[in-house]
């Protein structure tokens, strides 16, 4: 298990061998962890779970996998469809080994009821997806301005994990991509949440409403 400094609040980053070298960030929250969220587009989002302590959510543990360098490569991890083999790979490392390293780092593992998959743009399609296809291992899916590479199939069947949409007023493109699921995962019966904010893509409300997401999915 790793030895932690006195100081808290801070975020951790280990290097793996998937992919020839994957960073994957933790940040560690000040008191006992009391939910956790894995996130794609790691290297943005870890640090995002300061945001969740200063708003009094229950203390968030946030795994951010990062994504490769090459934006292209990054689409073919993060979107259903693109590259089955490379999206597969990158699933089993986001869902079998990033959380069996947890575990055995940081002593942490939480039942599905308080553990979430969060993403943002592609990412937020990658939470999408795993959310999905393992609602054994997620009880939410957080997701902000989805991209369109993935998109609902015909038929979602139970168990679905709960979910939380969030998109911009001046990110169209983006907004009715998120629309579609909304619309799709309520048809299937499922708790959705559904927010726009004043912003474009990548704007500050995708950090601004991680913390909302939070207290919704793990109560406060």
């Amino acid at each position: 298990m790793l030895q932690l400094s006195s100081k808290t609040g801070e975020v951790i980053t280990e290097s793996f061998d998937y992919d020839g070298g994957r960073c994957v960030s933790v940040y560690v929250p000040r008191r006992a962890v009391e939910a956790i969220v894995f996130a794609g587009d790691g290297q943005l989002i870890a640090s995002w779970g300061a945001e969740v302590e200063r708003a009094g959510a229950p203390a968030t543990m946030v795994v951010g996998v990062h994504r490769p360098a090459d934006e292209t490569e990054r689409l073919r991890e993060y979107s259903l469809g693109f590259d089955p083999e490379r999206f597969t790979a990158h699933e089993r490392f986001f869902t079998d080994q990033v959380p069996i390293w947890i575990a055995a780092a940081f002593g942490v593992s939480m039942p599905v009821k308080r553990t979430a998959v969060m993403g943002v743009s592609a990412s937020g399609e990658l939470a999408v997806a795993l959310g999905l296809r393992h609602p054994e291992l997620y009880g939410a899916i957080l997701c902000a301005s989805p991209g369109a590479g993935y998109r609902p199939p015909a038929e979602l069947s139970p168990p679905i994990p709960h979910a939380y949409f969030v998109a911009g007023d001046q990110e169209p493109f983006f907004r009715d991509n998120a629309a579609r699921w909304v619309h799709a995962l309520r048809a299937a019966g499922t708790e959705v949440v559904a927010t726009e904010r004043r912003g474009t893509h990548g704007g500050p409300f995708w950090r601004e409403e991680f913390p909302l997401m939070a207290k919704w999915a793990f109560g406060t």
